[in-house]
This record gives C-alpha cells, structure tokens and sequence, in this order.
C-alpha cells in the first residue's frame, strides 16, 4: 500500500527545482532587456528583442550550432562504437583486472584538464587538427569515452547471461548475440548514454575554447565571444547564452522521459 508523502517533501522538490532553473530564468529575463536595465533584476522593463538583432547581426549563430551539431553527434557516436565493444568484454568476458581497468578509467576523469592542454594542443597543432572539427571530435570521444564504457557495461551486467547461453547453445556468434540480443534489451540504456553524451559535448567549453577558434567553433566558442576587453555586455551575453542552451534544453525536454527510463534501466527486478 502506498504512503502518501509527507508535505515537506514536496516543497523541497519544488525550492531544489527553482534554484536550480532560477539561473537559466535570469538569463532569459535579461535578453530581453536592454544594456541599461540588464544590470537591475528588477521585472519591470519594456522588452525588447535588440540583443538579439545585434546577436544575429554580429555573428554567424546558424554557423555555430551547425558545428555543435557536428561535434556532439560524431563524439557521441564514435564513443558509443568504442565503448560498446569494451563494455561486453567487461561484462561477459570479465578477467582478473576487470574491475581495475573500470576504475582506472574512471579516474582518468579525475585529472584536470589544464593539466594536459599543452601537450594535447601540441599533438593537435602537429597533426593538423586544430580549429577542425575532426579534432574536437577526437577530444571530446576521449573525455566521454570513460562514462560511455561505466554506463553502458552497467546496463550490459543487467542483462540475465542465461539468455546468451542460451543464444550460444543455438550457434550463435558474439556478433549476432550483440546484435540481436544484447543491445535490443540495453537500448533504453544506450540511449539515455547517448542522450547525456550529447549534452556533455554541447555544454563542453575548455577544449573548444583552447582548441578552436573560427572554422570549427561552437556554441560555448560563440558565448564566449561576449566577453571581451570592452567590457561585459549582459543583456547581449545572456541572448547569446539563451541561443546556446534553447536546442539542448528543448532536447532534453522531449527526451526526459527517455531519460529516465535508461537511467533506472535495472533498477527494479
């Protein structure tokens, strides 16, 4: 029988969510100010949409999101072909060291990033892959490419291994058992992997930052370009950031329930 929760629990629910969306709130307010009333919170003011003529005007925004599209897509794809095949060794073929490779892996997301920008932009600079999409592409496969494997093995240890045995007992490869078995049942995981690998390569902002510049620059680059000597133009800033975040929190909005599945996907058996 169902216990209705106490009263409290929900108001919590609700203050943790306003908290959390009350940044994205204030930046969507201040686009539609002007330069003048952008530095006031208060809500009285005449809006306008003259930060973002002045947006589309300065910038190619279209150019931006096309090379967001292009890196968030091809790295989510790329880690997903890698982590894949990585993660049904790990889980079906597990050796000795299985679970240390796992948290090896892991703790390769726990070293700074600024730690590593030199050498990496050296090797990207040598390799002629800087400002180029293709190497942001490589890049951001990388940084993913260790969530990809903890996730996706995660879902792969839920499935029964009753079923490929029984897979194997009617001749079938470790091709056909993936193929035909293993990832239609993990799918609602794999896909909320690739859901958050998509937004963890729209929302990336150090090595676009320091990788590229012009030919492969993308949303956060496009931000970014608001800051500048003359000073900090808020109502512009946040037009630019309000253009940035529109197509990802429309996507995860569409996806939540996806989402979620995916993400409770064995939870409950």
């Amino acid at each position: 029988m169902n216990e209705k929760a106490p009263w409290w629990v929900g108001i919590l629910g609700w203050g943790t969510a306003f908290v959390i969306f009350l940044p994205i709130l204030i930046i969507a307010i201040t686009a539609f100010k002007t330069e003048q009333d952008a530095y006031s919170l208060s809500l009285l003011f005449k809006p306008t949409l003259q930060s973002f003529n002045e947006v589309f005007e300065r910038s190619h925004y279209l150019g931006f999101v096309s090379n967001s599209v292009y890196v968030s897509l091809g790295s989510t794809i790329a880690s997903l072909a890698l982590a894949v095949p990585a993660a049904y060794s790990l889980a079906f073929f597990p050796g000795k060291r299985a679970q240390k490779i796992l948290l090896w892996m892991l703790s390769t997301k726990m070293m700074p990033a600024v730690g590593v920008l030199i050498p990496i932009y050296l090797l990207a600079k040598t390799t002629l892959l800087l400002d180029s999409i293709t190497g942001l592409i490589i890049i951001y496969t990388l940084i993913n490419l260790p969530i990809a494997v903890w996730m996706a093995f995660t879902y792969f240890n839920e499935v029964p291994k009753e079923i490929l045995e029984a897979a194997r007992i009617d001749g079938a490869n470790a091709w056909q058992e993936m193929l035909h078995l293993l990832l239609p049942t993990a799918l609602p995981g794999l896909a909320s992997t690739a859901l958050l690998l998509v937004i963890f390569s729209w929302n990336e902002a150090f090595w676009s930052l320091n990788l590229s510049s012009v030919n492969a620059a993308p949303l956060t680059v496009f931000i970014a370009s608001y800051s500048n000597p003359e000073g900090l133009f808020w109502a512009k800033l946040s037009a630019a950031s309000l253009l940035a975040i529109a197509p990802i929190l429309v996507l995860g909005w569409l996806a939540q329930k996806q989402l979620v599945r995916g993400m409770t996907f064995g939870a409950v058996k």
